[in-house]
């Protein structure tokens, strides 16, 4: 019998972390405190939310670092490994593995999530990635496409492929663009229908994601520019015969008073910013994505230093459930969190927001 992954659950705004998989985290800073992304914390972290609730882990697939005194993401758990593993070892949770197309053949890819999937019992998701990041390109001995129309055309025939050898009970050949591939077939499939992530910014981005994905992850940088974007993304999905849910991402830091949660934002993202990944980060963004409003991107360096520009949580519980609701009121299906130090700081969200977040029916 197929079982139902987690993301399909109606009956919950979700929530889920995201880069526990990558040293630092999504904090890019120097104090000594920040995330260690070793497996033994992975699985801690992937215990703690699965015995709360938590409905999905999300990771980054990264090949090499940003620079800076940290490295930022210079240390990186492989994402089809890493979700094996923490598969193997919870019960409720959703997770992801992050690819990257160019990087992977469709068809490992197809036999790689199907195996995953049996390992989760139908708990397996798959995050999209057609390309932005230029040097890890180079360092992969591959070249990025100029041009969004070349990479998402890939990135399309690539997917194809995958959805057919998850369909097709069948032998068969592919003859297209970018694959020749003969005699070919997908066994085993998936458990469950595998949810879909893809973040994109261009316009072809946006036409891949509201095509194929059933989740489209982008930045909520301002919230009233968000209701637009995301009544926009529901709108193209439509007028495809498809609904599309948007997920954002946001940073955590709650304490018990709203004064000491502001310290250590200033003491983390501040004082101690790794400032030379951060506009190697951001530098990188601008240069060769659209997943962040470049009219926006200059003004929001703060926000890359404190959470990769994740949307601000800081505050007390209440002020931090609050900004949840805000996040869902807009509009988004789901946020993912990330902390300095996720298995440190994640019982006191847990003890402390969830059930107010309970209390106003989105949990």
């Amino acid at each position: 019998m197929r079982q139902t992954n987690p993301m399909f659950a109606k009956d919950r705004f979700l929530l889920g972390t995201f880069s526990s998989n990558c040293s630092s985290g999504m904090s890019v800073t120097k104090v000594p405190e920040r995330w260690v992304n070793s497996f033994e914390n992975n699985l801690k972290l992937a215990r703690l939310l699965d015995d709360a609730d938590i409905d999905f882990m999300l990771p980054i697939a990264r090949w090499i670092g940003y620079g800076g005194e940290t490295d930022f993401h210079g240390s990186v758990l492989e994402t089809v490994t890493w979700a094996a593993g923490l598969l193997a070892h919870t019960k409720k949770i959703a997770v992801f593995a992050t690819i990257h197309t160019a990087a992977n053949n469709p068809v490992v890819t197809a036999k790689q999530i199907a195996t995953i999937d049996q390992i989760g019992q139908g708990r397996a998701g798959l995050n999209v990635v057609a390309g932005w990041n230029k040097p890890e390109y180079e360092a992969l001995g591959l070249t990025l496409p100029d041009d969004h129309e070349t990479r998402y055309g890939y990135a399309q025939e690539w997917f194809d492929i995958v959805r057919k050898l998850w369909s097709e009970a069948d032998y068969f050949d592919w003859d297209g663009a970018y694959f020749k591939l003969k005699h070919v077939k997908g066994d085993p499939r998936p458990v469950a229908e595998v949810p879909i992530i893809n973040a994109a910014g261009s316009p072809q981005g946006r036409d891949f994601a509201t095509r194929n994905a059933n989740f489209l992850f982008t930045p909520a940088i301002d919230l009233e520019r968000s209701k637009t974007e995301i009544a926009d993304l529901k709108t193209k999905a439509q007028e495809k015969g498809r609904e599309v849910d948007v997920l954002t991402f946001a940073h955590v830091i709650c304490r018990p008073t709203e004064a000491e949660a502001k310290a250590y934002l200033e003491h983390t993202a501040r004082d101690n910013a790794d400032w030379e990944a951060v506009d190697n980060l951001v530098n990188l963004q601008f240069a060769h994505a659209q997943s962040f409003p470049h009219d926006l991107l200059m003004l929001i360096r703060d926000r890359f230093a404190m959470g990769h520009g994740g949307y601000p949580l800081i505050g007390t519980p209440e002020q931090v459930a609050e900004g949840i609701v805000k996040i869902a009121e807009t509009g988004f299906r789901g946020t993912t969190l990330s902390f300095v130090d996720y298995v440190e700081e994640f019982p006191y969200f847990r003890d402390t927001v969830l059930p107010i977040l309970a209390e106003k029916g989105l949990r």
